[in-house]
């Protein structure tokens, strides 16, 4: 009797596996970690253009370090190959706003929490597929408190706005999310 309960579990295991395998090789299931979604047999070259600063207000170090993270950030997470003119894919524009206010008051009636904006303006071109063309407007925005200065904190706080504004144009552009 020993034997058939052995027998049926063994049996049951082997159905187990073997239902396993025929979904696991039924669904084909695929991921793309660099959060990229290219067609690489038809889009393979990227043309980034320098974004020049266009807001009356500056910070001397945002234009290189806008314009060296948004090219980084192509080159790390996809393998389009970056080309001066005629990439299969443009990226165009300027950063056109870099501005201060004040976001919160404290009990005396001073400000207590500024909050610092940048703001490009980005055209892109899909020569692949010209539906996917568009022209528009990202925003980044990063606090401090007003005990601080803005050149102690200016460079930490333009670098991630930096980031994230790299990062809404590479989704908005290549991840198709």
């Amino acid at each position: 009797m020993a034997w058939i309960q052995t027998n049926k579990k063994g049996k049951f295991s082997a159905l187990l596996i073997s239902l396993t395998l025929l979904i696991l090789t039924a669904c084909s299931v695929s991921y793309k970690f660099n959060g990229s979604s290219i067609d690489y047999t038809k889009t393979k070259t990227i043309t980034i253009a320098e974004f020049p600063i266009r807001a009356s207000y500056v910070w001397g170090p945002m234009g290189p370090l806008f314009n060296n993270a948004l090219k980084d950030k192509f080159a790390d997470h996809t393998r389009l190959e970056q080309v001066k003119r005629n990439g299969d894919l443009k990226i165009e524009g300027e950063i056109t706003s870099y501005t201060q206010r004040n976001k919160a008051v404290s009990a005396e009636g001073y400000s207590a929490q500024t909050e610092l904006s940048m703001t490009v303006n980005v055209r892109f071109t899909n020569n692949k597929n010209h539906n996917e063309d568009f022209e528009k407007q990202f925003t980044a925005t990063q606090s401090y408190e007003t005990t601080q200065s803005l050149t102690a904190v200016q460079e930490e706080l333009v670098t991630q706005m930096v980031n994230d504004l790299v990062d809404q144009i590479f989704n908005a552009t290549v991840a198709n999310w």
